[in-house]
């Protein structure tokens, strides 16, 4: 199986252009075995791009663990640079398919290739079952839960994935390795959830660490940062515009008022490409 490792700051994965290769029938076997950082080829899953009935191509996300997800901001600005770089289709707007539905993507080309990608990630969805969480309101705002014997105010917000923003004085090992497991898969999220711990810099300006569902923590999460946005402006942290310091770089965001979109806007970078042997136990 041909591969190409790619991240967006940091947020790293194992890309299959499925335009040219063919995988077995159950990639979420695979999703765990390429991940692996000391027996496979290392990163936070596996990502296909496959060709789309309904977009220039189609995102497939699969977690560390095997588990498939339905939209990575980081990987959807990787899709974008690879079916740029790569001719599948080379223009500067396209239209990914994901399991949130179909984005659109701008590309900022330097010398032929994808520089620097904004991802207009559509509206957030704020209706607390649909996230889903067990709360029933609309939006889930400084929410109280309990975990672990402690008090956390969560705002939850899906960007077609489920996140829980906590906003913290400092987001500490304590708080992102101990409580952000115990909170990605406590009964108050039904389909489990990225857990977001956030300090904000100023009015423009946070920091961000993210346990990502699936993963464990990671170096950044695309779709983590919008809705970090969205529950900035929802508790009255931060402005409508901020840049997000994630641990693998900085991504600017807004959350436009006027369509209500989520626009994320960083950059993607194409590290190496290779062969990996499938095992002969897989289907």
């Amino acid at each position: 199986m041909r591969f190409t490792k790619m991240h967006g700051i940091g947020n790293d994965y194992v890309y299959v252009n499925c335009f040219a290769e063919q995988l077995p029938a159950a990639p979420e076997t695979i999703a765990p075995l390429v991940s692996d950082r000391h027996f496979g080829i290392g990163g936070d899953g596996l990502i296909l791009i496959t060709p789309s009935e309904v977009a220039d191509a189609r995102m497939r996300m699969f977690n560390a663990d095997g588990s498939e997800s339905e939209m990575c901001g980081n990987g959807l600005r990787c899709v974008a640079k690879y079916v740029f770089d790569h001719d599948i289709a080379k223009k500067e707007t396209l239209k990914l398919e994901t399991g949130a539905g179909v984005l659109t993507v701008q590309i900022e080309a330097e010398n032929g290739l994808a520089r620097q990608v904004r991802v207009n990630m559509g509206p957030p969805i704020l209706d607390g079952k649909k996230i889903p969480t067990i709360f029933d309101c609309d939006p889930v705002v400084n929410q109280k839960i309990e975990i672990a014997g402690q008090s956390f105010d969560v705002t939850c917000v899906s960007m077609g994935n489920p996140h829980c923003v906590i906003f913290v004085e400092k987001a500490t090992d304590e708080l992102v390795l101990k409580i952000g497991p115990q909170i990605e898969r406590s009964t108050y999220f039904p389909a489990r959830v990225n857990v977001e711990f956030v300090e904000v810099v100023s009015p423009t300006e946070v920091r961000q660490r993210t346990w990502e569902r699936g993963s464990g923590e990671t170096l950044a999460c695309g779709t983590g940062a919008s809705a970090v946005c969205v529950a900035g402006v929802l508790t009255g942290r931060t402005e409508r515009k901020i840049l997000n310091h994630l641990l693998g770089g900085d991504l600017q965001l807004e959350w436009n008022e006027a369509d209500h979109c989520v626009y994320k806007t960083g950059g993607a970078t194409e590290v190496f490409t290779g062969e990996w042997m499938l095992p002969a136990s897989l289907p």
